[in-house]
């Protein structure tokens, strides 16, 4: 593939016997993290915390390990977020109401799930002195005109901000922000595949861009936070994109196309890092660091990487641009297509 797909790790954060929880742990995102744990590092516990009682019951029987722990409860929950983080070193925040068209008609939901639930996490964090927390963001965070986005905006600056009440202690809070997970649960890359058997694609906007990042990026995406985040930084990875036409061509170059229409709330492109902020980057070869704006708690300054130069826009319309045949090598290393 032309794109490089550099490693983001250099060296793993040491994770040795360190108690971890994720919130939304039955997700997509945590399954995965929480296999990568059990697998590569030597966690004393994984405490998968999530409100779904069927998803718990499927993953505890599918993933049997003595190391786990799975607690059932709702981050709207302050109370039983703080029985829950009794103990914990490390908490990853990947619990949230995601779809941007269930968030658009079910607003009062997202914003108690997204925001209040986020600030949920940060008090529990705090109370119970939980040493590294990492926050999972979008780029619908990023000049959002949809709400899922602007519920993800308010969480980053949630997270960013919980860092001015850690005091003395040694609590971090650092984001990560990234696109569209291949195959992740309700994404498009399985709608497509299932339209495939059926003849015919639907798609709202052929000349949509979106980002692509494998589910094993981006958990090494949250690694690299755990490992070089100094709080109140956000960590955005450097990816490839394609339009919509593209991975139709990609998945079903054969199949005819409906074209239904913008969806409420959807963008055109996705963007990552906004003109407006770039000034407060550093760059990395395949990364970005996005610097607090205002460190008002007074962390360490970063030495390391590249400050950016002059201000620009990541944008999926500006970053490498996958072919058809790029798109379907990637979701076939992906294991998405033979």
């Amino acid at each position: 593939m032309t794109y490089p797909f550099t490693p983001l790790l250099s060296e793993p954060p040491d994770l040795t016997g360190k108690v971890i929880l994720i919130t939304g742990g039955t997700g997509s995102f945590g399954r995965a993290f929480a296999q990568r744990l059990l697998a590569d590092f030597d966690p004393k516990k994984v405490i998968i915390f999530s409100r779904d009682e069927q998803k718990h019951y499927a993953m505890e029987a599918e993933m049997a390990d003595p190391r786990l722990r799975f607690l059932v409860g709702d981050i709207r929950d302050k109370a039983r977020l703080l029985r829950a983080f009794s103990g914990v070193d490390v908490v990853v925040h990947a619990a949230a109401m995601k779809h941007v068209h269930i968030s658009e008609y079910n607003p009062i939901e997202a914003i108690r799930t997204n925001v209040d639930g986020a600030a949920n996490v940060i008090d529990a964090a705090l109370e119970r002195g939980v040493q590294r927390v990492i926050a999972l963001s979008t780029d619908k965070a990023v000049s959002p005109i949809n709400l899922y986005g602007a519920t993800k905006l308010c969480m980053e600056k949630l997270f960013v901000a919980a860092n001015s009440y850690t005091g003395n202690r040694d609590i971090r809070f650092d984001l990560v922000r990234y696109g569209n997970v291949v195959g992740s649960k309700g994404s498009v890359v399985p709608l497509f595949l299932k339209q495939r058997e059926q003849g015919r694609l639907t798609v709202t906007e052929g000349s949509m861009t979106r980002f692509w990042i494998g589910m094993d990026r981006a958990v090494d995406l949250v690694l690299l936070a755990l490992q070089k985040g100094l709080g109140g930084e956000v960590f955005v990875p450097r990816l490839p994109a394609c339009t919509v036409d593209v991975l139709c061509q990609a998945i079903a170059p054969d199949l005819p196309i409906e074209y239904i229409g913008i969806r409420p709330g959807e963008k055109i492109h996705e963007t990552m890092i906004t003109y407006d902020e770039s000034h407060n980057v550093i760059e990395f070869d395949n990364y970005f660091v996005v610097k607090p704006t205002y460190a008002a708690w007074g962390g360490p300054a970063r030495t390391d990487g590249k400050a950016a130069t002059e201000r620009f826009s990541y944008s999926s319309n500006v970053t490498y641009m996958l072919s058809a045949e790029e798109t379907r090598q990637l979701l076939h290393e992906l294991g998405f297509v033979s």
